[in-house]
């Protein structure tokens, strides 16, 4: 039974963009979406985790930061 969803057209934009080819359909792009974070491991999900925690706690270098560090320019 199919059903229909509300999404906005800024996500509808995005899926239109995650396209590889101009017959795949929305919900073939969904299942991809979600076979790929099935196969994040229990380990990348648990670091993904704890890197979230550092953000909110503001251990983090910026992008500029690092170049200063090691005098990238």
């Amino acid at each position: 039974m199919a059903t229909t969803i509300m999404i906005s057209n800024d996500l509808k934009a995005e899926l239109i963009a995650l396209k590889l080819f101009s017959s795949e359909t929305y919900e073939d792009i969904i299942k991809d979406l979600i076979d790929d974070r099935k196969a994040l491991s229990k380990e990348t999900l648990k670091d993904i985790e704890e890197a979230k925690k550092d953000i909110k706690a503001g251990r983090y270098y910026t992008l500029d930061q690092l170049k200063k560090e090691y005098g990238i320019k």
